[in-house]
């Protein structure tokens, strides 16, 4: 099995969505605006050769703007691992943080008669996954805890090279361990890897480079419902 330390992460944050055009939080389970689709076939264009081409696993939050980004934004990838039998996988742990509307993600059933969505496996997406409670409750130790769980759990996993498509409040949970309030673009996309090989509680990531500098980012209070 690959060390930690050996492993390369690609942390995406997801395309341009109806949410983050007017800062309306009140839309439910915010789509991608046709500029958002756009930004998500220039992520195509920029990782079909580097990324797409080595990555092993790829995995994305179960909030429709996450997995329409990892579908239109690394077909290349999802394609070569179909054909051998690694779907994509829905991680309902990558959710974002905040218990707004936009935020909150669809039933499983709701999310099954979208035709976008039909050839996904959504299992994973159990009736209380956009509750915003427990562990997926909005709280501050809550947040903390859930993004531990997810570095553990990547640094579980076999694959050496794992894309992950998840949201900005979220992704800095991911890295830093707090809100750090940082930009991230829409469909910025940045290589980290493990600070040790040891079996750390915490696992931490360290940044090795971006990859692929994202869309125009403008750092307003939207950054907070990423």
């Amino acid at each position: 099995m690959t060390k930690p330390t050996e492993k390369r992460i690609y942390l995406t944050r997801h395309a341009e969505a109806e949410h983050n055009v007017a800062e309306d939080y009140s839309i439910p389970d915010a789509k991608l605006t046709p500029r958002g689709r756009s930004q998500a076939a220039a992520l195509n264009t920029a990782t079909k050769d580097t990324v797409q081409a080595t990555a092993d696993l790829l995995v994305a939050s179960g909030l429709r703007r996450t997995m329409s980004t990892a579908l239109d934004g690394y077909p290349v990838l999802r394609a070569r691992l179909d054909a051998i039998g690694k779907p994509l996988v829905v991680l309902p742990q990558l959710q974002e943080v905040n218990a707004l509307p936009c935020d909150t993600g669809s039933d499983r059933a709701t999310l099954e008669a979208d035709s976008e969505y039909a050839a996904l496996d959504l299992s994973a997406l159990t009736p209380e996954w956009n509750s915003k409670q427990g562990f997926y409750a909005a709280s501050e130790d809550a947040i903390r805890a859930r993004a531990r769980w997810v570095r553990r759990w990547l640094r579980a996993r076999p694959e050496a090279r794992i894309v992950v498509v998840s949201h900005g409040d979220f992704l800095r949970y991911l890295t830093a361990g707090r809100n750090t309030h940082a930009p991230w673009a829409n469909v910025e996309v940045r290589e980290v890897t493990f600070a040790t090989d040891e079996e750390d509680e915490d696992a931490w990531f360290v940044p090795v480079k971006q990859v692929a500098k994202g869309g125009e980012n403008e750092p307003t209070s939207s950054e907070t419902t990423a």
